[in-house]
């Protein structure tokens, strides 16, 4: 099912998209936007933790990619955005699988996946990619976290394990005592379960991996960008200076980064 239509949630929108429908392992449905520009090369693009392929990072980000003729797919994982399927606070794995099913579908239709860039939580499950499916040349990880045990409880409170053990689940809410989303000890203990460290050491140094991290990120430190760097064979770190954890006030410097890591020819060393 395609039909034509364009970004409205970006100052500089991306260029006109074909709406996509896929199915991913579990039967659900997976919905994304196709930006083709005359190039069977393909960036996938994955949004964050309550993200969608709408959020403002992402199409900035498309928009960036088309303006220099490079065809961009954006979507929503399952439970999130559009797509089918219920809602959860870890599911990384999961989230990776979804992204396999993008990736086998792209390469169906006779697109090239040239590479795959996750901004946070969609950062972490680009690593998380690599390391199981060795099937794409090139990774960007936007301000993924490296020490997953951390800023739990800046989201759940403190003690969330003992809350948890006893309640089966946690209703994370804001403010205003509105519930956001449901946390299930199971999910939780999803999220515990992945080790960055082992994961990033299995990565191919056959793909080329990228990490861009803002200095003054006020949710996942930029203390984790160099765990990665430091860890995954073929890797390069760019630190923008000053962005925060949404790159608010540095979307250009971004993008070009971004747009600058894909159009590379090749990846450097490490860089401090």
């Amino acid at each position: 099912m395609a039909e034509q239509l364009a970004s409205q949630d970006a100052p500089n929108p991306p260029a006109p998209a074909q709406r996509v429908l896929m199915t991913n392992t579990h039967g659900e449905k997976l919905v994304g936007l196709l930006h083709h520009m005359g190039s069977d090369k393909v960036v996938v693009l994955c949004h964050g933790f309550t993200g969608s392929k709408d959020y403002s990072l992402i199409t900035d980000l498309a928009a960036a990619l088309t303006k220099q003729g490079i065809s961009v797919f954006r979507f929503d994982f399952s439970g999130n955005g559009e797509s089918e399927g219920e809602f959860q606070y870890g599911n990384y794995k999961k989230e990776a699988a979804d992204l396999h099913s993008v990736v086998l579908y792209l390469r169906q239709e006779k697109y090239d996946v040239a590479a795959i860039v996750g901004h946070s939580k969609g950062g972490d499950v680009v690593v998380l990619y690599a390391s199981i499916y060795k099937d794409v040349p090139m990774v960007v990880n936007l301000s993924g976290r490296f020490h997953l045990e951390k800023g739990i409880e800046e989201r759940l409170g403190k003690e969330f394990m003992d809350r948890i053990n006893k309640e089966g689940y946690i209703d994370a809410k804001d403010k205003s005592g509105n519930v956001l989303y449901r946390v299930t000890k199971e999910s939780l203990m999803e999220r515990l379960s992945h080790d960055l460290h082992a994961t990033s050491l299995s990565i191919s140094k056959e793909c080329r991996f990228f990490t861009i991290h803002g200095s003054a990120d006020e949710i996942i430190p930029v203390e984790d960008a160099y765990e990665f760097a430091r860890l995954i064979p073929n890797h390069k770190l760019r630190v923008i200076e000053g962005a925060n954890h949404c790159y608010t006030a540095h979307r250009r410097e971004l993008s070009d980064a971004v747009v600058e890591a894909i159009t590379t020819s090749e990846a450097g060393e490490t860089t401090p």
